[in-house]
């Protein structure tokens, strides 16, 4: 296994990550962008306070239509993800599923879409009426802009996966988790649902290699673009 966890708290509790040789690149990479990691803090703060403001509405108004859609659950979601360096932290969205959609989980298992560590159907039966309207337009990740502010995540990066899917990682994966992970990134605007599991992690490395302030800019003009298309 080439992953252990340290103590609670949840603040406190990280994931032990072990890489092989292939990680030194993307050190030595992380290391000589100082600069780079100043501008893009820089650039999360104000995107995520612009987005909050604009996006108010919609903080008003999802919150109800997921109360009347399933009155017994709560509006906000969150859930223990895996950070950069293994750094675990609670990540938020919207609801878009039924209250006990985690209990489900286990017996749906078999029935997992995707390749990998991770786990997708399409006609996923968890998913409430207003949750399949959100996750399409990608609404229930907004909350996530409250994570960017918190640092726990930036606005391009790859996604943060759960501790049951890094468990399962071998030393490749694992250089996905050398960065900060982002509401958006490389897997989103290539085809999320179309992209398996060794791909998607092909593509955060790619990124982690190439990145900079105009491809994160770049990223988040197509993440509009496939927002406004309504593809998932």
């Amino acid at each position: 296994m080439a992953i252990s966890k340290l103590q609670p708290p949840l603040s406190d509790t990280q994931y032990k990550i072990k890489m092989g040789e292939g990680a030194a690149q993307i050190t030595r990479k992380i290391e000589n962008q100082r600069l780079y990691l100043v501008m893009k803090r820089f650039m999360d703060i104000l995107g995520a306070l612009i987005g909050l403001i604009i996006l108010a509405p919609v903080f008003l108004i999802i919150p109800i239509l997921i109360k009347w859609d399933d009155p017994g659950g709560k509006v906000f979601f969150k859930q223990i993800r895996v950070g950069k360096n293994g750094r675990a932290f609670y990540i938020y969205k919207f609801r878009s599923m039924v209250s006990n959609a985690e209990e489900l989980l286990k017996k749906l298992m078999d029935k997992n879409e995707t390749t990998g560590a991770m786990f997708k159907i399409k006609k996923d039966p968890r998913v409430t009426r207003i949750g399949r309207f959100i996750r399409k337009t990608s609404i229930d990740e907004l909350p996530q802009l409250i994570n960017v502010l918190k640092g726990d995540m930036s606005l391009v990066g790859p996604r943060p996966p759960l501790p049951r899917e890094v468990e399962e990682y071998t030393h490749y994966d694992m250089q996905r988790l050398l960065v900060k992970p982002g509401v958006t990134g490389l897997w989103q605007v290539s085809g999320r649902s179309h992209v398996g599991f060794k791909k998607m992690v092909a593509l955060d490395i790619h990124y982690i290699l190439k990145r900079s302030l105009l491809l994160d800019i770049k990223i988040l003009m197509k993440t509009f673009v496939v927002l406004l298309k309504g593809a998932y």
